[in-house]
């Protein structure tokens, strides 16, 4: 028999709800987390707590921020239980009708009719507040930004996954009838993505996780999975061994009768890949690795030479407000609060990125001898996250990645090409018009001269993105994709892919929402135990 029903592998968006869902329809859940657990005290109070805020466990980091690279891209994630939930920007926005048309969805469902009850679901569970209720200086900058650009009317105040409260005052369980845990209001510290030590961020630790752990569903920390592969008497053995480890792997196997994959695209493609590429699993798609998203994003901004009076740049929480440059073009602010200014190291001159490489790096060079001291104060780190407006920008253009395995040291890595329909980019003149735009506001905002920022990979030609994507997409058939309309993977029924990777097409907002939205979907069709499966046959 089985040692489990399920096994969850990483408990983000997807995972957690796979959680909940099967553990109340019965099903005894393991969930699998590479990462550690944390209460709100555990978390990091500034990022520069590095060992409590960067995920490198090799080294004994065993924070809550992955960042990854690859040739094409540079990619910030989420570690821990709970997922990207620990340090997201708490943004849930549903995507808009270009999204659903991509022609990647399977065609006999109707995508956007058939996910809105599902939505709506996952806004209830993640607490949604529709419209950030604060006005302070950010969003009057960003609203004046969106004004010059001719755009007022796309300006909005964002939907947030916070408990706003009383500033500071623990009250029991606000959402679900008391059965979740107590919950403090939001200080707007700013800090949301280095962890909310408050307990006003609605992670997975407060909703989904809570309460499948009421229901059963065992979480086992600091566990990595290396290993899936079929049992000869059915079902699946998984491997884990204890994340980080350079010694002493403490290696262990798990028996499940089915294997929920949800450890976030870069866990989830990774694994695959790998268990294709050792004949683990030799019937996987050879659309694996296929249209990989980066949410089309840019990462820039504006900062001022010096922190403006009483001007409150970091107060508040990570994300508020949005415009739309154009019709596939979304703008954002972030924020860290103060203290928390490590991520500044990455910002640097907002160059042309219509050049290449040499004149882009002496672009950067020419800056810094025709303004140096003003060059040095914007580039100093020093309250950095109180001077200035990171600007998230993201598109529902149709450009991919395709990801595949290379030796590299006698190990295999991932490595990225550029993919299906436009090249993915390098940078987006609609976040640099954005940038400008915003750092000219903000010196009418504050008095203090202020300045449009870009980052140091972009220079070299590799965007940023926090919402890498696909690459193991639902489609009709294995020859398009991954897994099925059910998000079964083809060829291996019993196997399951509830996390970013599903996702087929850049939905060019914060896409937790939507893959919150999708595992929903997705898990209300499983059958309770022992009951009749109704779901259609694989062809």
């Amino acid at each position: 028999m089985p040692d489990v029903d399920v096994a969850v592998i990483g408990s983000g968006f997807g995972g957690s709800v796979a959680a909940l869902r099967l553990s109340e329809k019965g099903y005894r859940v393991r969930v699998i987390e590479a990462g550690r657990r944390f209460e709100d005290d555990d978390f990091a109070k500034t990022s520069w707590d590095v060992r409590r805020y960067l995920w490198a466990p090799g080294i004994g980091c065993h924070g809550v921020q992955r960042i990854h690279r690859l040739p094409h891209v540079m990619i910030l994630a989420g570690a821990g239980v709970g997922g990207g939930s620990l340090n997201y920007a708490n943004t849930l926005y549903e995507p808009g009708a270009a999204f659903f048309a991509d022609p990647q969805w399977p065609a006999d469902v109707r995508w956007q009719d058939e996910l809105s009850p599902h939505y709506a679901t996952a806004k209830r569970m993640l607490g949604v507040v529709e419209h950030y209720p604060h006005t302070g200086p950010v969003e009057r900058i960003m609203r004046g930004a969106a004004a010059d650009l001719g755009v007022e009317d796309s300006f909005r105040k964002a939907p947030v996954g916070v408990f706003l409260g009383m500033p500071g005052v623990t009250v029991p369980d606000p959402y679900f009838d008391g059965a979740g845990p107590a919950r403090t209001g939001c200080t707007l510290c700013g800090n949301c993505m280095v962890g909310c030590r408050v307990g006003a961020k609605n992670t997975l630790m407060k909703n989904y996780l809570a309460l499948a752990e009421r229901q059963g569903a065992i979480i086992e920390p600091m566990r990595t999975v290396t290993d899936v592969r079929e049992h000869p008497s059915g079902g699946f053995v998984v491997t884990t061994q204890r994340s980080g480890a350079w010694f002493r792997r403490d290696r262990r196997t798990l028996h499940a009768e089915q294997v929920v994959f949800a450890a976030g695209t870069w866990g989830t493609q990774q694994l695959l890949h790998r268990m294709r590429a050792s004949d683990a699993l030799p019937a996987l798609s050879g659309a694996l690795g296929r249209l990989t998203r980066t949410n089309s994003e840019a990462l820039d901004g504006a900062v001022a030479a010096r922190v403006p009076e009483s001007a409150g740049l970091a107060d508040g929480v990570a994300i508020t407000t949005s415009f739309h440059v154009d019709e596939r073009t979304h703008v954002e602010n972030v924020r860290y609060g103060p203290g928390s200014n490590l991520m500044g190291a990455l910002a640097t001159v907002l160059v042309p990125g219509d050049r290449g490489l040499l004149r882009r790096f002496g672009a950067v060079v020419g800056r810094v001898l025709r303004h140096p001291i003003r060059q040095l104060r914007l580039a100093s780190l020093h309250r950095w996250s109180e001077r200035g407006i990171i600007a998230l920008v993201m598109q529902t253009a149709d450009n991919s990645l395709t990801l595949s395995l290379r030796r590299r040291f006698g190990r295999r890595v991932l490595t990225s090409a550029q993919g299906h329909g436009e090249p993915n980019p390098t940078h987006l003149p609609q976040a640099h018009a954005a940038v400008e735009a915003i750092a000219r506001r903000m010196q009418a905002e504050t008095g203090v001269r202020s300045e449009a920022r870009g980052s140091w990979p972009e220079v070299f030609g590799i965007p940023l993105t926090a919402h890498f994507l696909g690459g193991a997409v639902i489609s009709d058939c294995p020859e398009q994709g991954v897994i099925d309309a059910y998000h079964r993977v083809w060829g291996y029924p019993g196997l399951h892919i509830v996390d970013g990777s599903a996702v087929p097409a850049n939905p060019g907002v914060n896409p937790s929402l939507t893959i919150t939205a999708l595992a929903e979907r997705a898990l209300a069709h499983w059958p309770e135990r022992g009951d009749r499966d109704t779901r259609p046959a694989q062809r």
